[in-house]
């Protein structure tokens, strides 16, 4: 019972970082090319000691999965991340080359660091942005986009930013936030 905690906090503190314990054993496990026990078992102490020694903030989940808007992001995903993946190609041949390049700021409308920390990989993934500031106070992603010829450019890719965090919202936000955003 160290900082004044309780036995009964401090599980609870436990239970509510099951799942992030969960990943980083599987990152571990994936890490190592194999399941075997000790792989498990060096991954579940390693999970238990990053998880005291460096202070993660708590995610808060809201308890909410929606598989049809799921299933419904992953197909707009990879449809994004195909299309995308052709115009970065098309680009590297283009003998203009590149234009322009911004850096834009996008408020999220949510204040979940869930969403946030998703869109933002979300944005990551997908080739012609990359995500390199994140103000969580604020809920803004300051994102690198590619080949930005003009405002009209920026603007879609504001408009693109928000549409994903919606979907994210969809699958995993409060109601709340489903409400305020979706409607």
């Amino acid at each position: 019972m160290t900082d004044g905690q309780t036995r009964v906090e401090r599980r609870a503190s436990l239970r509510e970082q099951l799942p992030l314990l969960v990943v980083l054993v599987a990152l571990w496990m994936l890490l190592w090319g194999s399941v075997s026990w000790l792989n498990l078992v060096t991954g579940i102490v390693l999970a238990l000691v990053v998880t005291r020694v460096f202070y993660l903030p708590p995610v808060e989940l809201s308890g909410r999965f929606n598989v049809l808007w799921f299933v419904w992001y992953l197909a707009r995903f990879l449809v994004e991340l195909v299309g995308a993946s052709f115009q970065i190609a098309l680009k590297a041949f283009d003998l203009k080359g590149v234009r322009g390049n911004a850096v834009i700021g996008v408020n999220l409308r949510t204040r979940s660091d869930f969403i946030l920390t998703l869109t933002a990989i979300n944005l990551s993934l997908i080739p012609g942005s990359l995500v390199v500031e994140t103000d969580r106070e604020r809920s803004v992603l300051y994102l690198h986009v590619f080949n930005t010829k003009s405002a009209a450019d920026a603007d879609a890719m504001h408009g693109r930013a928000l549409e994903i965090e919606e979907r994210l919202v969809r699958i995993f936000g409060s109601k709340v936030d489903v409400e305020r955003i979706c409607s």
